[in-house]
């Protein structure tokens, strides 16, 4: 069982670092900012919750099961987390959103003062670590504890339910699809665990044992139900950012040809890219290095060799727009080849000027970078053959 819920709360502190990645953005926008705290409290939650966690925390405090108080107040600082992202995600004006926070905040800042409170006055002298709620549930004011953090999730819950369902109808896109997926992990929630912890206390208040239900079907429920319904929060927020770094990544390789053509060409220095920078960062660098390249070479382009090439792609059969740029390679392509062997001096005969603005966006690199790969009349340059074949 630990293992299980240290997993989970593993990756939703992942997640709750990923999100909290950019600090003053992440504060700055409540939304964020209460995503972050939700999926932080709901990794809290789970590493308290296990069986390796309780028994070290009653063992450091000499207070035996003082680990219930501290994961149901948990749970509950969870629920309302849960609640306030809800109502910044709906938004609506700024007098309403505050007045619903401080009402969630309020009333779930007493349910977890009653939750310490009963405890402090109950009597629970032996330590249970995975079925202190059917153990205790006809032991006095533990029984009102347990009844009182399984009501507060469950009204949490149930009115996530009540609100993503109708959300759903109304949205479309990634939105949807979280929302999809809060609701199926709130359903998990509501049913295995809430469900099935209130029927076990239950049935130990008639005198029957259900236990299983508390011990064995809530927690890999709990842990399922509460990745779902996290992961509906974040899929949202992360997944286009994700698919942007995804892009960069593609981008960057894309562009190694180029900045292998380039990279011995002398221009000021730029400062590195770091090693453990994302890929959006590095595919910046790459870029700024590539056009400060091609700026450098300026004074050695030969604008005959670009119309030539140009010239010889269309004869070989190639679409006009993608003639540009095996024309621009070819021209790039001997013009580095020069700088590396001093072989040319400055301003060529038929010198040509090249404007980099014509290749700011990363797309008009990347077909570049394809030109200098894909097309025999640059392979052709690159050999030197060029005075041969562009006359």
């Amino acid at each position: 069982m630990s293992l299980v819920v240290y997993t989970t709360a593993c990756f939703l502190g992942l997640a709750a670092l990923l999100l909290f990645r950019r600090p003053r953005t992440a504060l700055g926008d409540p939304l964020i900012a209460s995503t972050c705290v939700s999926t932080f409290l709901g990794g809290v939650c789970f590493f308290c919750s296990a069986p390796v966690t309780l028994a070290a925390v009653n063992r450091l405090t000499g207070v035996p099961n003082f680990g219930a108080p501290m994961t149901y107040g948990a749970i509950s600082a969870y629920s309302a987390s849960l609640l306030v992202l809800l109502i910044n995600w709906r938004g609506g004006s700024g007098r309403r959103v505050r007045r619903w926070l401080w009402g969630v905040v309020g009333a779930y800042g007493l349910l977890v003062v009653a939750v310490v409170t009963l405890f402090a006055l109950a009597d629970a002298p032996e330590e249970r670590l995975t079925d202190l709620d059917t153990f205790y549930a006809n032991t006095p004011y533990m029984r009102e504890m347990i009844v009182l953090y399984l009501v507060g999730h469950a009204v949490c819950t149930l009115i996530m339910l009540a609100v993503c369902l109708r959300w759903s109808r109304e949205v479309t896109g990634l939105l949807r699809t979280g929302l999809r997926l809060i609701i199926v992990g709130v359903g998990l929630d509501v049913v295995g665990f809430v469900l099935a912890k209130m029927t076990a206390v239950v049935a130990r208040w008639s005198g029957h044992d259900l236990d299983f239900l508390s011990t064995v079907v809530a927690p890999p429920a709990a842990s399922l139900g509460g990745l779902m319904y996290s992961m509906g929060f974040l899929i949202p927020r992360l997944l286009p950012a994700a698919r942007a770094q995804w892009r960069s990544a593609w981008d960057y390789r894309a562009l190694a040809p180029l900045w292998s053509e380039l990279e011995r060409v002398p221009t000021a220095p730029k400062p590195s890219a770091s090693r453990w920078q994302l890929p959006r960062g590095r595919l910046y660098y790459r870029e700024l290095r590539i056009l400060d390249a091609l700026l450098a070479l300026q004074t050695r382009y030969d604008g005959r060799i670009r119309e030539r090439a140009y010239d010889e792609a269309r004869a070989e059969g190639v679409p006009a727009d993608e003639s540009r740029y095996v024309a621009v390679a070819a021209m790039v392509v001997v013009a580095a080849r020069q700088v590396h062997r001093s072989a040319c001096a400055d301003d060529p005969a038929g010198a040509s000027r090249l404007r980099t603005a014509e290749f700011s966006e990363t797309g008009e690199l990347v077909r570049l970078a394809r030109a200098l790969t894909g097309s025999s009349v640059v392979r052709r340059a690159r050999e030197g053959t060029v005075s041969t074949s562009f006359g």
